[in-house]
């Protein structure tokens, strides 16, 4: 799972230094900032530094 959104982020990142368009660029942005999130959620999940779990 973490390889795919490595390479999604990376991809996203190409993607948003050749856009030129205003809206695309904003759109490509929150994609790209959703997919490092998510990374960064699945990373310390895997590293025992957040529970996956509720507290309750």
């Amino acid at each position: 799972m973490t390889y795919t959104l490595e390479i999604q982020v990376e991809e996203l990142r190409a993607e948003l230094s050749n856009t030129v368009d205003a809206g695309e660029r904003r759109e490509i942005q929150t994609e790209l900032e959703c997919a490092q999130a998510e990374l960064a959620i699945i990373v310390a999940e895997r590293d025992g530094h957040l529970e996956a779990e509720p507290p309750f």
